[in-house]
């Protein structure tokens, strides 16, 4: 894709060369949106579920958001949500477990990085009910810095775009059901309520 910038600010395809960032805008928005650095002792905790394996075998729906600071946002997918599930399962998990075993004791005395190791092992996978409505799946995050400018809109129309390119039909999202400035942003672009958990809310959108 051709660049995109909005001031002082650009919108383009994410590269190898920004994983590093990427990762540090998952880390630095991990609490519900809010910085989670202090949370962590292994920054690349959350990273490895949700910003990793979307750079591997999703690179054409990898978008970085991009300022004289490096990156300070993203917008990733996944086309098929069972395939990236699949490759996610047997190809990206089996290394993360070597690394990193399952803890141990009471899941109320784990650290968050416990927790987040704990996924490697035991990954919550969902999968809607109406699949075939919505097949894709993505999630977007934004550092402070980039927060209030619409930029937030033009990634997801930036993505949008691509899915309806590739024929997608829908596209869900899970989200911290705390998380009530997240919600009132998918809302206003057309998602509405899956399904919800305890502390989880699915969004999806049917695509023209």
């Amino acid at each position: 894709m051709t660049p995109i910038h909005i001031g002082e600010f650009v919108i383009r395809r994410a590269e190898p060369r920004d994983t590093d960032g990427a990762y540090a805008v998952c880390l630095h928005t991990g609490d519900s949106g809010r910085d989670a650095a202090h949370l962590y002792t292994d920054p690349k905790a959350l990273g490895n579920i949700y910003v990793g394996p979307y750079l591997k075998f999703e690179p054409d729906l990898s978008f970085v958001l991009e300022d004289a600071q490096g990156v300070c946002g993203y917008t990733l997918g996944a086309l098929d949500t069972d395939r990236f599930h699949e490759r996610y399962l047997n190809e990206w998990l089996p290394p993360l477990r070597i690394a990193f075993p399952a803890p141990a004791g009471k899941p109320s005395g784990w650290s968050r990085d416990e927790q987040a190791w704990n996924l490697y092992h035991h990954p919550e996978i969902f999968r809607p009910a109406s699949y075939e409505q919505y097949p894709s799946h993505l999630h977007i995050d934004l550092m402070a810095r980039a927060q209030g400018h619409g930029l937030g809109r033009e990634m997801m129309n930036v993505l949008l775009a691509e899915l309806i390119r590739r024929h997608s039909s829908g596209t869900h999202l899970a989200m911290a059901i705390d998380n009530v400035r997240a919600e009132r942003f998918y809302k206003k672009l057309g998602f509405h309520e899956l399904a919800r958990s305890a502390d989880t809310l699915f969004l999806g959108r049917r695509l023209p």
